[in-house]
């Protein structure tokens, strides 16, 4: 089997966003010599919604780090929300851009690493709201996507269950914090390359270190 770079992320996890450029740069350089799966891991799943108010505190504090780094830049739509949390209409909830991710993997599968990317530029660059749907019609343009079609998917039980799904994967791989890499070389043999933010060099030479294990 051609191995499998498997990338977890959250749309909502602010050093997922600042890891964006990294696995983008990974997928050129390897797009050739492995497969890539995107999973999203479900980490803000409220019972009941839960107002940005709770976690803005440990935001505005997080943020910067997360822009030392990575070098990746928090707009100041999205960081308006945070420094104003009681005037925010925000209830994050990783539901939606996970399910969008499922729909989005039918129409062009080989773009995924790139479309979660822009899910979560928008959201900590522009400050669109991603349990809101028109938050998603730009990217819709971007890849042709038909946007009837995609909304139809997106309230779809199918698609839900799906995304269910990857939270349980994410699980099975003992994730417990994001940005999370696996590389797949066997049916059940996974090395675990990355937690949490990783520069692109570390990353690449512990690819490359799993790519000469398997020759």
């Amino acid at each position: 089997m051609t191995p499998t770079l498997i990338y977890c992320y959250d749309a909502y996890c602010g050093w997922c966003y600042g890891f964006s450029e990294v696995i983008k740069k990974v997928y050129s350089e390897y797009k050739n010599k492995l497969e890539f799966e995107v999973l999203s891991g479900g980490m803000i799943l409220p019972e009941e919604p839960v107002a940005i108010v709770v976690t803005a505190k440990y935001i505005e504090s997080a943020y910067k780090r997360v822009e030392e780094l990575s070098g990746a830049k928090f707009g100041e739509d999205y960081l308006w929300h945070i420094r104003h949390p009681d005037q925010s209409d925000w209830f994050p909830n990783s539901e939606k851009p996970a399910i969008a991710l499922c729909v989005f993997k039918e129409y062009v599968p080989n773009q995924q690493v790139s479309f979660a990317a822009d899910m979560q530029y928008a959201l900590h660059f522009e400050g669109r709201d991603l349990t809101d749907d028109e938050a998603y019609l730009l990217l819709l343009e971007k890849y042709n996507i038909p946007a009837e079609e995609f909304y139809e998917k997106l309230h779809d039980e199918e698609y839900k269950e799906q995304a269910y799904y990857e939270f349980a994967l994410c699980k099975q791989l003992n994730v417990t914090g994001f940005p999370a890499v696996f590389i797949q070389t066997g049916e059940t043999k996974f090395h675990h390359i990355a937690q949490g933010y990783t520069p692109f060099d570390s990353l690449n030479e512990r690819i490359e270190n799993v790519l000469k294990e398997k020759q």
